[in-house]
């Protein structure tokens, strides 16, 4: 499929769907919703997979230290399970590349690529995000998001960046857009950010590595206000995916399964990310997407 049909084909599908504002506990369909569905985030239009594989465990240590071949064996087992979201980042060092590796010779309209990039002064949106296709070896990007904001003046700050991001969508380099946020003076700006289509935000039940007053706290988050912001992010028809589902990587087995369970049905998420080191560890993340939904 070319890439202006997929494109047409991703305009059918109604943004409706993220439109809900979650005032508790997510109710069920009388469909079984599973790990490996196609959903849509919002308004973005975009369709991706509920479960991600992330590649930025401790700024994608964990996931180079596999190798190429060991990571392009986790990929393509993730790819092989239902998996079909992927999601990296600039400051992730070689995460680009070795994710544009390990998808090589997959159709790219049977997968999506999230990519994240860092707004620093002086670069050029447009070198920058032409540097990155290249790296991942994509003609373009399903979803861009501006990474790690933390500041309350971060829609001001980042203009020269958004209207990059609108060129390339322009050009077809990126398809939608978003921004990850990193502590609760940024989190409370995304509600009043009509240029949201994605937000990327930290969620699990016990506040491990989530956002508080200060973005790099050492202690633990506000969860409560977070939920609030995510419901309120909603509302406006973007799409939400949260990271640190396994409180960087601290949760034992029955806290990952709660985290899960938490940012589906109480905090109303539509899709997460999640980094993996090996086989076991991507199948037990599908096993607890399932079982959030049973």
């Amino acid at each position: 499929m070319s890439h202006f049909n997929r494109r047409e084909f991703l305009k059918t599908t109604t943004a409706a769907a993220g439109a809900l504002a979650f005032t508790g506990p997510l109710a069920l369909s009388a469909t079984r919703q599973t790990a490996t569905d196609w959903i849509t985030l919002g308004k973005s239009n975009v369709k991706v997979t509920r479960l991600a594989f992330g590649t930025g465990s401790f700024s994608g240590q964990v996931q180079r230290d596999l190798g190429q071949d060991g990571f392009t064996r986790m990929v393509r087992y993730a790819y092989d399970r239902g998996i079909r979201f992927f999601e990296t980042a600039e400051s992730y060092g070689d995460m680009h590349r070795m994710l544009g590796v390990a998808l090589k010779g997959l159709p790219r309209d049977s997968y999506r690529i999230m990519s994240k990039v860092t707004t620093h002064a002086g670069v050029n949106p447009r070198e920058k995000f032409d540097e990155l296709r290249k790296l991942a070896n994509t003609e373009y990007f399903d979803i861009m998001l501006l990474h790690w904001q933390h500041t309350d003046t971060w829609p001001a700050d980042t203009v020269r960046w958004q209207d990059g991001i609108m060129e390339a969508q322009h050009r077809q380099a990126i398809v939608s857009h978003g921004a990850s946020m990193h502590g609760l003076p940024a989190l409370r700006q995304a509600p009043q950010m009509p240029w949201l289509d994605v937000a990327m935000i930290r969620m699990n039940h016990k506040g491990v590595s989530m956002d508080a007053e200060d973005y790099n706290t050492q202690g633990l988050g506000n969860v409560p206000e977070v939920v609030t912001h995510v419901k309120r992010v909603k509302k406006n028809n973007a799409g939400v995916i949260s990271m640190k589902l396994v409180g960087e990587g601290t949760f034992n087995r029955e806290d990952r399964q709660a985290a899960m369970k938490f940012a589906f049905r109480n905090a109303g998420v539509d899709a997460v990310t999640v980094g993996y080191k090996n086989t076991a560890e991507i199948d037990e993340a599908i096993e607890n997407l399932n079982a959030a939904f049973s």
